[in-house]
């Protein structure tokens, strides 16, 4: 049945295709791929991220995530993570498009253990380069209008500024640059890393983001799958309550019902 959403929202588009889920999942964290496949069919996901160094996608003689997850019908995402070189990074795509021929990729790496931020000056090097190799980089990044702006003019599909450290579910620390980055951007703005709860994915939607990537947020939550289900929610009613507009805020009351008239 069809939503009052879905008369206002067509989905967004990535590299040429057309998405209606704007909620794209993590495969890591889960106890095993069986958790996995249950909690992304929660989440209606339809791009899912592989973090290629960890899990594997082509030796047949292990569990496959490829079993579990039909890459027919949802897309793959490789990814870095854990690289913090930009060679280490180039190396992991590589071998990734290799493997399975996946050209949409995602670009991270990190500057240190501590905090894995980002470390923009690899990043911007490893992404001209790949783009160069025919990649379509989505890429991950500070939350700086001027280097989110470098990205997306060098040739990057998606831009996916921080919310907050990766795994730290501390949500949206910085809004005002997000909403920066997303008035300013021509291709989409996803939020990726530090999402924690449901009301955080619907902050990043009603900012005017045309996506959030999470992990951890679903994974290490005490049921994972009813986590996916609400963080659907929570991308949906973030996207219908900014696609709606939101009221202005007053410092004073401003009462629902006329005062003229009153008995």
């Amino acid at each position: 049945m069809s939503s009052v959403l879905d008369k206002h929202d067509d989905g967004f588009n990535i590299a040429g295709k057309t998405y209606k889920s704007r909620l794209i999942v993590g495969t890591g964290k889960y106890k095993d791929f069986e958790q996995t496949a249950e909690a992304v069919a929660a989440s209606g996901a339809e791009i899912v991220t592989v973090a290629v160094r960890r899990v594997n996608v082509s030796n047949p003689n292990e569990p496959m995530l490829v079993d579990y997850l039909d890459p027919k019908k949802i897309t793959y995402l490789p990814n870095t993570a854990g690289c913090f070189t930009g060679d280490d990074a180039l190396r992991t795509l590589r071998l990734a498009r290799e493997a399975g021929g996946w050209d949409l990729v995602k670009l991270e790496v990190l500057g240190d253990q501590k905090t894995l931020y980002p470390n923009m000056p690899e990043t911007f090097e490893a992404a001209e380069t790949l783009i160069k190799e025919g990649f379509k980089v989505m890429v991950y990044c500070n939350d700086d209008p001027i280097a989110c702006q470098r990205l997306e003019e060098m040739g990057c599909v998606a831009i996916m500024p921080l919310g907050a450290p990766i795994g730290s579910g501390l949500g949206i620390q910085n809004p005002v640059n997000i909403r920066i980055i997303k008035e300013n951007a021509k291709v989409p703005v996803l939020v990726d890393a530090g999402v924690g709860t449901a009301s955080d994915a619907a902050i990043a939607m009603e900012l005017g983001c045309d996506g959030v990537l999470m992990n951890t947020a679903i994974a290490e939550a005490k049921n994972p799958v009813l986590m996916a289900e609400a963080m659907k929610k929570a991308v949906e009613a973030g996207r219908a309550a900014y696609l709606a507009g939101r009221m202005p805020q007053k410092r004073y009351a401003d009462p629902s019902s006329p005062l003229a008239g009153l008995i």
